[in-house]
């Protein structure tokens, strides 16, 4: 990171390969303020300025990639994706850009995540290997991990295998506190009702 632009040397992976088992259909496209969840998480990254963004993508690829403005993103397709999370974050390593200092972690699902504290968890993570957003109720993504991490984050398994890391890091924890409760991301049809309902949309 520099001191002129603090998302130089910063990109986005924007975790969206999930096989919605619980949901019961693809939830990157579930209707949500006049397009889809995913197109909203999406508008919200590109708010936050990254120079670079990838998105992972693995169930129901081909319907979102038909629907969803990908526009501006890197697509990896994640062939594993029922391995979990860090099987996305695997894949999607060899098409980060080089040279970057590290990448912030959201959640394609997640998409009420306020740039703001995007921007301040960069700038809180500067120099660190891993930091994480502490909300009012805990802690939530968007996670800042760092070029040190990559290796370990390439041999990782399971959907928590990143929040290991986090447990692991003791001291080199870094955190940027963000005065409001985790934004709710989708993992249920409840989940998603919810959502709706806090940003009136109730069906």
């Amino acid at each position: 990171m520099t001191d002129g632009d603090p998302l130089a040397r910063t990109a986005a992976l924007v975790l969206a390969a999930g096989g919605s088992r619980r949901l019961g259909r693809p939830k990157q496209l579930l209707p949500f303020v006049g397009a889809t969840l995913l197109d909203a998480t999406l508008a919200m990254v590109r708010r936050c300025g990254f120079p670079d963004v990838v998105v992972a993508l693995g169930g129901a690829a081909d319907e979102v990639r038909a629907t969803v403005d990908l526009s501006g993103a890197r697509v990896v397709v994640n062939e594993v994706y029922g391995e979990g999370c860090s099987s996305s974050i695997a894949a999607a390593l060899p098409a980060l850009p080089t040279g970057i200092d590290g990448f912030v972690l959201l959640l394609g699902d997640q998409p009420m995540v306020d740039p703001d504290h995007v921007h301040g968890l960069v700038a809180a993570a500067r120099g660190a290997s891993i930091a994480v957003t502490r909300y009012r109720d805990g802690v939530g993504h968007p996670f800042w991990l760092g070029r040190p991490l990559f290796e370990t984050l390439a041999t990782l398994h399971g959907d928590k295998g990143v929040w290991r890391l986090v447990d692991r890091a003791g001291r080199r924890l870094v955190e940027h506190h963000a005065d409001v409760p985790v934004p709710r991301d989708v993992d249920t049809w409840e989940d998603y009702q919810l959502l709706l309902a806090e940003h009136g949309e109730a069906r």
